[in-house]
């Protein structure tokens, strides 16, 4: 009976070590740059004063004139307000946040495909989605509902615009556009007078200003001589 009950402990103590193991195991991502309480307090902020709270924690001094920390700063503006609208606690806030940059780091600098980056996001969210098997603590870091959530925006907001995302991170364009010269040619002319219409020589348009002139003031000999003879022409009513 002793050496039965020994076997049935070490066994339970098994199990009561593949479950702490278990639960070890079980890690899922945080975002480095803050902490939950950094992180609650931001989610009482306005979209304007979190955009500046994001730009000085980011370091995104330029995104006024850069292109890329723009845009950057504005995919971490709205993960984050997309975090806040849809009740996300800190925790899940964080791994909101985490998740956004690890898929922006895996475009960058490992050059992952759509394909892969896709098999890492699975990865992270089924981390998040698995319940602890303790029985004191059986709840999971997202359920099925905010995981849906949370796959229907990074679809919408990253993996649909997967390639522009590709040129963004991995084109040095802002050496392409400051670094690009183009050559204008400029037309001059050193005539007192330019010509006004296309076609016509500048030798002759003095001849043409000239002839222009003459005519204009024909015009007004017409019309004062037309206006005086009229005057001749009105009677005067008896008073």
């Amino acid at each position: 009976m002793s050496g039965g009950a020994t076997r049935r402990e070490k066994k339970e103590q098994v199990k009561v070590q593949d479950r702490k193991l278990q639960k070890q195991d079980i890690v899922f991502l945080q975002w480095g740059a803050l902490s939950h309480q950094q992180i609650e307090d931001l989610l009482q902020r306005s979209a304007e004063e979190l955009q500046w709270e994001l730009k000085e924690i980011l370091g995104f001094k330029n995104y006024q004139t850069c292109m890329r920390e723009a845009a950057l700063l504005d995919y971490n503006v709205c993960g984050f307000w997309w975090a806040k609208e849809a009740s996300f606690t800190p925790a899940q806030t964080s791994f909101t946040m985490a998740v956004l940059h690890m898929l922006l780091e895996n475009i960058r600098e490992k050059q992952m495909s759509l394909v892969e980056n896709l098999m890492e996001f699975a990865k992270a969210l089924g981390s998040a989605c698995q319940c602890s098997t303790s029985e004191e603590d059986a709840t999971s870091l997202l359920n099925t509902e905010e995981a849906i959530m949370l796959i229907s925006y990074i679809r919408k907001s990253l993996f649909q615009k997967y390639r522009l995302y590709e040129l963004h991170l991995s084109t040095p364009r802002d050496e392409l556009l400051l670094g690009m010269e183009r050559t204008i040619e400029v037309f001059t002319c050193q005539d007192a007078f330019t010509p006004l219409e296309e076609g016509i020589s500048t030798h002759l348009f003095p001849d043409i200003q000239k002839n222009q002139e003459i005519s204009d003031n024909l015009q007004l000999q017409e019309k004062t001589s037309a206006t005086d003879q009229n005057d001749r022409n009105t009677v005067l009513p008896n008073t």
